[in-house]
């Protein structure tokens, strides 16, 4: 707009021309903005768009703007003239506050619109440093002086407007009172109120990776603190430990995934492998120890004669001869224990989900070494008892293929 001329014509307008409304009107039709005169009032043609389309075309003329003036300022004699046009545009639109007052929009769309905003202000306020002022005398030194002094007034707001959007989708968050009823419903799976802030950071942390401010990373710091801390809260509210311990996995392991990836990662030979997450790992075993725990209890203890190292072997063979029969019969009764502990857990959590293709694989492996690997292994010392459940459905080789199909939901 300035290698065309078109930004110095409209200065000339500005100056010369004896309405100066209408020469902004002008200017904020080229940049497809006019509707920012429009919504003071109420209507217009911004009603019909989205409120991203509107920030993307308020971001879009607000750097043209701003970079037009100072391009003209430098480079043009008209000093005094562009400082007043520039002062005069810039106020107009820095005076907009629609992040406010178009309603229809959701709490993530108002937070990527405040946060769009944030880092466009304060990436113009560079181009109005004191550096950039030196270059300027007298009174039009004065006017960009004061343009410069607006941008951070506007970053604070807009700053202002940031915070506000993210205490109020902890406010809606905390107050919700559907969690005792959708984490059972659910069955373990991701609450909807967890990716609504898991959203609101990862909008904050994309931003906050083309232009890091301290106010930025201390709110995503803070954020996440606070999730975390209320998925521990609301899982209070599920009475099935199993399910609540399951609950936590996967909402813990989107955050992880999600704004603390690096979590998720550990550097062995060059390359990266996969890990649980601290807090996940310790979810993760928290869940098998409430729900398997008890069914590897039931596992019967083996007897190993070497054991007893005084007194005649032939007199201890004798022995255990005798007892046998008693030995078999108590280590059925325990096997059957097993089983049935072992149905009903699978019974209980066969339609509990797992959304998170890589954790379900891992918990499933985990659950088998756990459990079917340690029953396999004393059957494999028990030839009378592995021939009873041989090719039943008590099976190992059943039951691991059961456990395989665990947490599809």
């Amino acid at each position: 707009m300035v290698s065309d001329g078109y930004t110095q014509r409209m200065v000339s307008a500005f100056e010369y021309g004896g309405c100066s409304d209408r020469t902004l009107e002008a200017w904020f039709f080229e940049l497809d903005v006019d509707w920012v005169l429009q919504i003071p009032e109420g209507d217009g043609s911004w009603r019909q768009l989205q409120l991203q389309d509107l920030v993307k075309k308020w971001i879009r003329a607000f750097i043209t703007t701003v970079a037009s003036i100072k391009e003209v300022a430098i480079n043009v004699h008209e000093a005094m003239a562009v400082a007043q046009f520039g002062k005069a545009s810039i106020a107009k639109m820095l005076e907009l506050v629609f992040i406010d007052t178009i309603t229809p929009a959701s709490k993530e769309e108002k937070l990527r619109a405040a946060l769009d905003m944030y880092i466009c202000v304060s990436s113009a306020e560079q181009m109005f440093s004191p550096e950039v002022q030196l270059k300027f005398k007298g009174l039009s030194k004065k006017i960009f002086m004061d343009i410069g002094g607006s941008l951070p007034r506007e970053v604070k707001r807009l700053s202002k407007a940031i915070y506000s959007t993210v205490m109020e989708v902890r406010a809606f968050v905390e107050e919700d009172d559907s969690w005792a009823i959708e984490i059972p419903r659910g069955r373990g799976d991701i609450h909807r109120n967890t990716w609504l802030m898991v959203n609101c950071i990862k909008s904050m942390q994309d931003k906050a990776r083309h232009h890091e401010t301290e106010y930025l990373r201390g709110l995503i710091d803070d954020s996440v603190r606070y999730l975390k801390d209320l998925l521990s809260r609301k899982s209070e509210l599920c009475a099935d430990q199993s399910l609540r311990y399951l609950f936590l996995l996967n909402n813990s392991y989107l955050v992880a995934m999600m704004v603390e990836p690096w979590s998720l990662m550990v550097e062995s030979w060059s390359r990266h492998e996969w890990r649980p997450a601290p807090e996940c790992l310790k979810y993760m075993n928290e869940y098998l120890d409430v729900s398997w725990r008890h069914v590897q209890s039931h596992m019967p203890k083996t007897v190993f004669i070497d054991g007893y190292l005084d007194g005649s072997r032939r007199r201890l063979h004798m022995l255990f001869g005798m007892l046998a029969p008693l030995q078999h019969r108590k280590n059925a009764a325990s096997l059957a224990k097993f089983e049935s502990a072992f149905q009903k857990t699978y019974a209980a959590q066969k339609f509990w989900k797992v959304p998170n293709p890589q954790l379900r694989d891992e918990l499933r492996r985990t659950i088998i070494e756990r459990v079917v690997s340690g029953y396999r292994c004393y059957l494999e010392k028990h030839p009378k008892l592995e021939k009873q459940v041989r090719g039943g459905s008590s099976s190992p080789d059943v039951l691991e293929e059961m456990l395989g199909e665990l947490f599809e939901g």
